[in-house]
């Protein structure tokens, strides 16, 4: 089924902007056919799979029809879990953004009544909640109906497989003989269809095939890791099978920018495609990426469609994509003319709930793997180097320097040593490829900090995590927390941060003596590390302590978004609110320009110069 833009559906400027914040680009085939028909007042029976982006199918008509001026509940969402009922509130609270005065609450077993009782009692407009828990409102009174415009059941298979039909009837039979009525279930057996019989109206049958025909010369597979952990993995995968050609697809323009960003910063020669690129950009990213001018694009679904690039090594699932058939597309794209290709699909937290019914609906062949240890990439790294060694013997592919081997035996090297010392200068040069190599900047080489292990949040330390962001405000993993790609990453950039680093350090881990509160005078009463140098400007970004920002953090940014050389920056001194950082003058304008609205810590940079003798 066709996709449309969401300009073309007829829909408020409000919900129009939400989605642009989200960062997407066009509707789902789901979305594209029960909108209008929703929007119209019909009722609607939609047959998808989880994960096909029915929540906004039914959830933007919803909102559009909501009268803010009423504080009673106008429409109802049944869902049958919980996480799902968390999961469709938060889609509303997304989309919903810009509709001022529109609450929206879940109501689900195991959570406060009080809580539910006062957001029901402020007039919340949009109920999502299990049959028992609404059951239970309506028992008390608490919840009333009278005012409700649309009913929705969610995933109505799954609430009639745990139980719940006794409870929907008595809902159904509850609320006015007047109203909209929304069925999704991805099988319709005839339990089902007897009650869409008896409470719609003439419903619109929506169905959207899952029919995903797995490619049978690509390699699948998917890791479950955590969000933030994502560009890790992904630049463990790339070092661990070499890869040296592939597509990476993300969901949204914005983490497009953010991964192309990243990656740069870390020396893989990347470029990206959207929807917000121009023609003529995307038709000269497209020739270079033919000729191989660089390894890696990043690109959305929308902007990635109708490419026809032959011998990719692999494709990246950063973003799990909608469904099964936006999956199938996707990795349809290696693995062409009888050769072998490979497909990584990276699934954070309640994703993997999404991802199993893409694999049970889409009769996908994918498996899980853990994910690769550090150890096992360095392994991988080794034996790469070993391989095309051994091949340059094999060929007798160089010149022979026996006058400079000889001269090292008379001085009393033995050959096994000096050949050691040889593999250990060249290795980090020869382990990479060609490509990155010879293309990187010193800024793309700039030395990065080493980063936790990745690990799946649990236990009790998962609690005390921030729930995902929206896709607008995802947070970002900094390319300064983890390690750099290459053993030559610029030594003038590795001591700008190290010595910031120690500063730093010394000024605020003092232990006192004497008086106990000596360390934090002289933390406070420092002189400023920066605004001496000649020929530096020093700049002032917006972020410091309170935003736990490191040295790393700011030079990783500077690098990778100006693409200047590291000895660019110079000393960087962090406050509790603001960071002041020396950048050679003659850049120092490109600097603030270029990193102007970029975000750190998820804060949007505001960089200024400092006058002399206000650092």
């Amino acid at each position: 089924m066709e996709k449309r833009p969401f300009n073309e559906l007829g829909l408020s400027p409000e919900i129009l902007k939400a989605v642009d914040k989200m960062g997407f680009e066009e509707a789902s085939p789901i979305q594209t056919a029960v909108i209008p028909h929703g929007m119209a007042g019909k009722d609607v029976v939609g047959q998808s799979a989880t994960g096909s982006g029915k929540t906004a199918a039914f959830a933007i008509p919803a909102i559009e029809k909501v009268d803010v001026r009423l504080r009673q509940v106008q429409v109802l969402v049944l869902c049958p879990t919980r996480e799902l009922a968390v999961q469709v509130a938060e889609e509303f609270g997304k989309l919903a953004f810009f509709k001022k005065g529109l609450m929206e609450v879940p109501i689900y077993g195991g959570q406060s009544y009080e809580r539910q009782f006062r957001a029901l009692a402020a007039g919340a407009q949009v109920v999502i909640g299990t049959p028992g828990r609404v059951m239970d409102h309506m028992a008390r009174g608490t919840l009333k109906l009278g005012a409700l415009k649309i009913v929705v059941l969610d995933e109505v298979d799954r609430m009639l497989d745990m139980g719940f039909r006794d409870d929907i009837e008595h809902i159904l039979k509850s609320v006015p003989a007047e109203r909209q009525c929304l069925f999704f279930s991805a099988t319709v057996p005839r339990v089902i269809q007897d009650l869409i019989k008896r409470y719609t109206r003439d419903p619109v049958w929506v169905r959207i095939e899952a029919h995903a025909q797995n490619a049978p010369q690509v390699e699948q597979v998917y890791f479950e890791v955590d969000r933030r952990s994502k560009i890790e993995l992904l630049t463990r995968l790339i070092d661990l099978h070499d890869f040296r050609f592939g597509i990476i697809f993300c969901s949204t323009k914005i983490m497009v920018d953010e991964l192309d960003e990243h990656l740069h910063a870390r020396g893989y020669s990347t470029d990206r495609l959207h929807g917000d690129i121009t023609q003529a950009q995307r038709t000269r990213v497209m020739d270079k990426f033919r000729r191989r001018g660089f390894e890696f694009l990043v690109a959305t679904d929308v902007a990635a469609r109708g490419l026809d690039v032959d011998d990719l090594e692999v494709v990246f699932n950063f973003d799990l994509p909608n469904d099964a058939e936006d999956y199938t597309h996707r990795i349809g794209r290696t693995g062409r003319a009888g050769k072998k290709g490979m497909a990584f699909t990276f699934v954070a937290g309640r994703e993997l709930y999404k991802m199993q019914n893409m694999v049970h609906y889409g009769r996908l062949k994918i498996r899980r793997e853990r994910v690769p240890s550090m150890d096992e990439v360095e392994e991988a790294k080794g034996n790469v180097f070993f391989e095309r060694l051994r091949a340059t013997l094999v060929e007798k592919k160089f010149k022979s320097h026996d006058l400079m081997v000889e001269r090292l035996i008379e001085q009393g090297y033995t050959s096994t040593d000096i050949a050691s010392a040889l593999i250990h200068l060249l290795q980090g040069a020869v382990n990479e490829p060609p490509a990155k190599a010879a293309g990187k900047t010193k800024a793309e080489r700039i030395a990065m900090n080493e980063a936790p292990p990745i690990a799946k949040p649990a236990g009790p330390a998962a609690k005390t995590e921030r729930a995902p962001a929206p896709a607008a405000k995802v947070e970002r993993a900094d390319p300064s927390a983890f390690p750099a790609k290459s053993p030559q990453a610029s030594a003038l950039g590795a001591a700008a941060v190290a010595k910031a680093m120690a500063a730093e350090t010394r000024s605020t881990h003092e232990k006192p003596s004497g008086d106990k509160f000596a360390a934090q005078k002289r933390t406070y009463e420092r002189k400023a590390r920066t605004g001496r140098a000649p020929g530096f400007t020093t700049i002032s970004f917006n972020v410091g302590r309170a935003q736990l920002v490191t040295p790393a953090d700011l030079v990783g940014k500077i690098a990778g978004v100006t693409r200047l050389p590291a000895n660019v920056v110079g000393a960087i001194d962090i406050h509790e609110e603001h960071t002041n950082v020396d950048v050679a003058t003659e850049h120092a304008a490109v600097v603030i320009a270029k990193l102007a609205g970029i975000r750190v810590k998820n804060q949007s940079l505001k960089p200024a110069i400092v006058p002399p003798g206000a650092e």
